[in-house]
Parts: structure tokens; C-alpha cells; sequence
């Protein structure tokens, strides 16, 4: 019994060697596993808690991963043998239905290591779930290294593929952080492990078809009537409030009241509810003077301030004035005219604010805008000997915008702490935000810019600052190369905001996107509007053209929080004004009909590349937020399929002597790590020392922390694939060798043809980009 187990044993074995040979010749892989199939499972070891078998995208075989049966927070999980490449670089490509909505997430272990950080790490997790499809009707391949540390010296290893439920990334408590799985996983249908950084599939491995080029049909533009009831209704249940109203409700009221079409429109009840509500947060600061910092009604109060009721304010001064003079019953210790104690709360709220700015850019917008120059604005009209000059305020605004350095926080009136050097700039050269690099979400600062804009007019509808409005029109052109062609959730045209290369992007895909994006208050068409460049009012059109305006709209009025009503306030003008501007043949430029393209940006380590019927999107300065760690994210979109991969670069850089010793951090992949998940596993590269680059004399800094320059590079240099790109992000000219395979490889976006092998003298903040066919 014991000759004939040990027999039969040796035959699995000799049987799983030599089907995993074949497969890795025939597709020029290490090896590779289809999930729900027998044959090859048995081939790899295969074991599972949990998990199903399922037949689902092209009736292709897949495995789903269920909850448990005590519903906390962990699912099921499955783990299979998979042959490596002992001494070279190995990575793991992931193979999912791109149609396919799933918001539970999906991480690689192997043993106790966890590969990857659950949530915004230099590696990322296997999947970390979507709300919309990534890549319609078609397959899309995630790829990831695999440390060293696992893989040397071993021909195989155990991988382990491990589910657990959503995530709300600003979760404070386990409750609100980490939800429990109540759903199947999403179907994983492959996993292969090779040693190129770039995954191409197997020709003869079926893939799906982009859905045809059809626009929708609804809604149409009978729902701006439904826009309009919407912010109708808001403003009649705030006028006949009888509690004060909120600095954001406050504004809505006063900007709606220059709007004609509104209930608001030159209303005196709007006037007289604004002063008792103005009155009684007055009060409020009396009784409290970190309510200038801390409203728990408006969101991220640190950062706005008293500014939306500055604003609103501001807005409404020239109905406001006569009643401002008169003695109130306003500070217990003695009556005080409205002007006296707006001026109180609104001086503390701007001295506040200027010691204690935030570095991320648009943290830094935010800040300046509302905490500092819109309190200011309305201390102008109040009481001008305690205001700063107009100039003087639209230094912030500057600063936040890279019109000038970055200064930090105010030690004195004269005196700023400049804690990167007086040469960092919030804005790349070429319109990009700082966050720390590359950013899809929150590098959306165009709502924002435009809200800067706008309250440097000296009254509504009236210009303001020229500055201001050329660096707008700067960031809004250069963004357009982060739209991507693809399809909404319903399967027609549209244009998508590229995520998956943003450093503080957790979700994917990116949004609906043309001109900007549309998130609660902010408009499809805003900065369009604003600065009526032909351009970003073509990028509208094409909106219009696609019919997402209406849908976005439609979006916004079911989305039943109050900030939506500030954008629906807007779009029904906003909406107009596009549609009586001649037709433009202008589209944005990663449209499937535009010339080819490549837009880099040095300072943030980012390219965007249209080349034919291919997209790429490449950060390759990723995450390095303590030192040099040689990653790389990129994003190639083909007609097919679409492919994310995580992949390694060669950099070049001065070296500051020191090492950063990375911590144990399984969840947060930045800060302290997050909140602690009661499970044994470490984060498989702990303990790796990474270089970290040198600080110019005079920046504070200590090992350790997060810092803008750490893991800057002065060269880049990656090779995905078919395609070559080296990045000269230094101020002195490199000199870069070209590889041999890519041999009359052409430059894009032109045909310029270069020899393999050869030497090539980049400047100083310049890129080449290079595509062998």
C-alpha cells in the first residue's frame, strides 16, 4: 500500500513538472495557473477555504472567494505552487473581468508575508475593488514584483490569494475603517509569474471586445428643470429655517441670490437669515474661539475656516452694509455693532490659518483661499486698518498656485518659515500638482483654482485676477492629457480621469471626466466658463457631444448631500453659455481620433503617451514618500485589454549617505501604518533599506520621515514592454545608453528613428519616449 501511494505520488509530481514545463514554453512564462480548472490546480498543489468554482466571463473558468460563515471581515482564500525564477526578478499577473463590479478586496501572501499594504502602498494590494467597470466587456491584467527575499534561490514558492471586505480609507475606528465580507469576490480567472516587468497574454488566449462607439440617449435636458426644483426647494426650506444656518448653507443662500432664475434672487428674507446666522456664529467664536478652527459643521474645518461665511458675506456686502453699524446684543459683557464683532472673528480666523498651512497642494488651496484670503477679503469691507492689502492676500493664493515659492507658514508679518527651501513650488512647471507626485482624485484642483478666480472678482461677473486666470487655463489644458477614452457603466462613450497612477488614488477607475471634474460642488463646465479658452470650451462640447453632461447632472441631483446644490446652482447657465459657443473640431487629446502624443512632467515623474490604438500612462516616480525605492506604476490601454502592472526602474540620484528602514506597515503604506489587523503576517519587504536621496543645505529634515526630495530621482529609466522611456528630472544633462533590442525604435509622437545601442544626450527636464514595433 505504502510502495503504490509513494508510486502514484511520484507520477503526480513527474505529471505536474512536466505540464508546467509545456505551458511555461508555449507561452514564454514561468509558469502560469487557470483557476476552476482541475487538471491544472492538481498541477499547482492547489488548496482553498471558501472558495467556488464558477464559469463566468466567455464562459471562461474562474474561482470566486466567499465570505465566511461568521462574517467578520475576512473571506475565503485559496494558495497554489507556482514556479519561479530563482535568481532574476520575478512578478505575478492577475487576470480579471473588466465588466465585473465588486467592492470587496483581494491580497497575495506567501507564508506569513503579505505582498503588498492594504491600503495606498508602493505596492498595492492585489485588487482593491471598484464601483464601476475598469475595462468594459474586456479582460484586464494586474501585475506585481515579487521581493527577492521570497524568491531567491527557489524554483517554486507557495503564493496564497487571500479576500477581505471594503475599506473606507478615512476610517478612525476597526467599525468604520474595515467592513465586514457579505459578497462573493470578483472572479479570478488567472495568475502567471514571469520575470518581464510588462505582462503580454498568450495570442491564443481569448479575449473580450470593446463595446461599439454608441452615445446614450437619456437623460436630456429636461433635467436641468429637475436641477432647478432641486435647488429651489433647498432655498425655500433655508429661508423659513427658524435655526441659524451653516457657513456652507450660508454661501449657497448668497451666491443663489445673484442668480436670476432661483427663488433667492435679490430676496431680502435671504439678507435677513445670513445676519441672524452671521450672528449667531459670532456667538459661537465669542464662546469659543477655536470655533474658527474647528465648526463641526463644515467639513474639514481646519482648513476652511470662517471662509465660506466670509464669502457669502463678502457676496452680499453691498445689501449688508447699512446694518452693520447699529449696537447688538451680541458679547455678553457689552453690546457691540455687527461690524465690530464680524471684524473679531474674522481677524482671529485669518491670524490663525496663516500658521498653520498644509503642504499637499490642494490642502494648500483650500487654506489659503478660505482660511486666510476670503477672511480677509471680507475684513476689507469691514474694517480695512485690520486688513491686509489686496496684494499682500493674494500672496497666499500665489503661493498656492506656483505664481511664486512656497513659503510655509508665517512666523511674523514679515518673517515665513519656508520649510522646503524658497524654491519649492506647489505646481509643477508643467500644471501639475504636488501630492507628492502624480495624482488623478485629488490632483482635480480645477474646481478649486476656479473658486480662487472667482473670488479675486472685485464684484460677480466682473474679471479677476489675469494672473490667476493664465495659470487655470495652464493646468486645465495639461490635465486634458489625464482624459482617457473608454466607456461609462452602461457601456456608452465617454471620457475617463486616469487613477490608476495616481499616489493617493483608491478608487478605480477614475471618474467621468472632461473638462474637470464634477464632484459635489464643483461642474462639468466651470473653469470652461470661467475662462471661455476655445480649448477646454471644445473639451465641453465634446461632453455634450457624448451626452455625459446631462447624466453627470442627473448624478449630482440624486446624490442628496447638501454641497450638490452648489453645483446645480451653476449648470443650467453654465450649460447655456457652452452650448451658444460656436462648434469647435477640437477634442481632448488621448481621444482615439487625435494625432498621437506624449506629455511628460519632470518634476512630478509622469508621462502620458498616445501612440495609434495605445494608451500609456506611467508614474515613475510612485510612492517613494521616505527615500529611492525603485518602483514604477504604469497603465497601458490597449483595444483588447487593458494592463496595470507595478514594476521596477532604474533611477539615478545623489545620495544623501542614509538608508530608510521600511516598517512593518501591513495596512497604511505611509504615516504609522494605520490600524492593526489581528492577523500574524508581516509586509514581505520590512526591513529593506532604502536609499534616501540628499536634501538640499538648509531644508529641514530627519531620517525617517515623509519628505517631497527623499525619493526624488535625477534619471528614470523604464522598459515596459515595447516601449523605452527615460526621464532627465535633474537640472544638469544626462547621458542614456539605448538598449540594443530597441533597434530603429521610433520617438514618439514623431518617427524620428534611433539605432540600439547608441548614446543619447537628454537635457535637463526633458524626456524621450521611444516605441519599438
Amino acid at each position: 500500500m505504502i510502495k503504490k501511494f509513494t508510486r502514484s505520488f511520484l507520477c503526480f509530481i513527474l505529471f505536474c513538472l512536466i505540464y508546467n514545463t509545456l505551458q511555461a514554453q508555449s507561452i514564454h512564462y514561468t509558469d502560469e495557473i487557470q483557476f476552476g480548472d482541475d487538471i491544472s490546480e492538481n498541477a499547482h498543489a492547489f488548496e482553498s477555504v471558501e472558495s467556488q468554482k464558477t464559469t463566468a466571463a466567455l464562459s471562461q473558468q474562474a474561482r470566486i472567494l466567499l465570505p465566511l460563515s461568521n462574517k467578520g471581515w475576512k473571506g475565503g482564500r485559496m494558495s497554489f505552487i507556482v514556479q519561479v525564477n530563482d535568481v532574476l526578478q520575478n512578478y505575478v499577473t492577475v487576470k480579471f473581468w473588466g465588466s465585473e463590479i465588486n467592492h470587496n478586496r483581494l491580497y497575495l501572501v506567501c507564508g506569513n508575508q503579505q505582498i503588498g499594504a492594504r491600503h495606498l502602498g508602493e505596492i498595492d494590494m492585489l485588487d482593491i475593488g471598484n464601483d464601476v467597470p475598469i475595462c468594459n466587456n474586456r479582460f484586464y491584467y494586474n501585475t506585481f514584483p515579487i521581493p527577492l527575499s521570497l524568491t531567491k534561490g527557489k524554483k517554486s514558492i507557495r503564493l496564497e490569494i487571500r479576500s477581505q471586505g471594503p475599506i473606507w480609507g478615512y476610517g478612525q475606528t476597526w467599525d468604520k475603517y474595515q467592513k465586514n465580507m457579505t459578497s462573493p469576490s470578483k472572479a479570478i480567472y488567472k495568475l502567471y509569474s514571469h520575470v518581464a516587468n510588462a505582462f503580454v497574454p498568450p495570442i491564443s488566449e481569448q479575449q473580450g471586445e470593446a463595446p461599439k462607439q454608441s452615445v446614450r440617449q437619456t437623460p436630456t435636458v429636461d433635467i436641468l428643470e429637475s436641477a432647478k426644483n432641486r435647488v429651489n426647494n433647498e432655498i425655500t426650506k433655508l429661508k423659513n429655517s427658524t435655526k441659524p444656518l451653516t457657513q456652507m448653507q450660508m454661501l449657497f443662500l448668497a451666491k443663489a441670490y445673484h442668480v436670476k432664475w432661483t427663488y433667492a434672487y435679490e430676496s431680502k428674507d435671504i439678507l435677513d437669515v445670513i445676519l441672524f446666522s452671521l450672528d449667531e456664529q459670532y456667538r459661537a467664536f465669542k464662546a469659543n474661539p477655536n470655533f474658527a478652527t474647528n465648526d463641526p459643521q463644515t467639513p474639514n474645518a481646519d482648513w476652511f475656516g470662517f471662509g465660506p461665511s466670509a464669502h457669502g458675506f463678502s457676496l452680499l456686502f453691498p445689501y449688508l452694509k447699512t446694518k452693520l453699524d447699529v449696537k447688538q446684543d451680541l458679547d455678553p459683557t457689552k453690546p457691540i455693532t455687527r461690524r465690530e464683532a464680524y471684524t473679531q472673528m474674522f481677524l482671529y480666523a485669518r491670524n490663525a490659518h496663516r500658521v498653520t498651512r498644509r503642504m499637499y497642494t490642494n490642502q494648500s488651496m483650500i487654506k489659503d483661499l478660505n482660511g486666510i484670503y476670503l477672511s480677509n477679503k471680507a475684513l476689507l469691507l469691514l474694517c480695512p486698518d485690520s486688513a491686509f492689502t489686496e496684494q499682500r492676500a493674494k500672496r497666499y493664493l500665489y503661493e498656492s498656485l506656483s505664481l511664486q515659492p512656497w513659503s510655509g507658514n508665517d512666523i511674523n508679518d514679515t518673517l515665513s518659515e519656508w520649510p522646503l527651501g524658497k524654491n519649492y513650488w506647489q505646481v509643477t512647471a508643467q500644471g501639475l500638482t504636488k501630492e507628492l507626485g502624480y495624482v488623478g482624485g485629488y490632483g482635480e484642483v480645477l474646481d478649486l483654482i476656479e473658486e480662487i478666480y472667482d473670488a479675486t472678482r472685485p464684484a460677480p461677473n466682473q474679471l479677476g485676477d489675469k494672473r490667476i486666470q493664465a495659470q487655470i487655463e495652464k493646468m486645465a489644458l495639461n490635465r486634458a492629457y489625464f482624459r482617457y477614452p473608454t466607456f461609462d457603466a452602461e457601456n456608452f462613450r465617454a471620457m475617463r480621469l486616469e487613477a490608476f497612477v495616481g499616489w493617493r488614488d483608491d478608487h478605480h477607475p477614475g471618474v467621468i471626466d472632461y473638462v474637470q471634474r464634477h464632484n459635489l460642488a464643483s461642474t462639468p463646465f466651470q473653469i470652461a466658463v470661467a475662462t471661455q479658452h476655445p480649448k477646454l470650451i471644445a473639451y465641453a462640447q465634446q461632453m455634450l457631444d457624448d451626452n455625459q453632461y446631462f447624466a453627470a447632472i442627473e448624478e449630482k441631483i440624486k446624490d442628496r448631500r447638501f454641497n450638490c446644490v452648489f453645483g446645480l446652482l451653476r449648470c443650467v447657465d453654465e450649460y447655456e453659455f457652452v452650448k451658444s459657443q460656436k462648434k469647435s473640431a477640437v477634442k481632448l487629446p488621448m481621444s482615439w481620433d487625435q494625432p498621437n502624443s506624449v506629455f511628460t512632467d519632470e518634476e512630478n515623474g509622469v508621462v502620458a503617451i498616445k501612440n495609434d490604438k495605445e494608451i500609456v500612462y506611467a508614474s515613475l516616480y510612485w510612492r517613494a514618500r521616505h527615500a529611492i525605492n525603485n518602483l514604477a506604476k504604469v497603465h497601458l490601454l490597449k483595444p483588447n485589454y487593458d494592463c496595470i502592472a507595478t514594476s521596477y526602474v532604474y533611477e539615478e540620484f545623489d545620495s544623501s549617505g542614509h538608508f530608510f528602514k521600511v516598517p512593518n506597515y501591513t495596512n497604511f503604506g505611509f504615516g504609522r501604518g494605520g490600524l492593526k489587523y489581528n492577523d500574524s503576517l508581516q509586509l514581505a519587504h520590512a526591513g529593506s533599506l532604502y536609499p534616501i536621496a540628499k536634501i538640499p543645505a538648509g531644508i529641514p529634515y530627519k531620517v525617517g520621515d515623509e519628505h517631497p526630495l527623499a525619493g526624488r530621482a535625477q534619471l528614470y529609466v523604464l522598459e515596459y514592454g515595447n516601449y523605452y522611456i527615460a526621464m532627465n528630472a535633474s537640472d544638469k544633462e544626462k547621458t542614456i545608453k539605448i538598449p540594443s533590442s530597441f533597434e530603429n525604435a521610433v520617438q514618439l509622437p514623431n518617427t524620428t528613428k534611433y539605432s540600439g545601442g547608441s548614446t543619447f544626450k537628454l537635457k535637463p527636464m526633458t524626456s524621450l519616449v521611444l516605441y519599438k514595433k
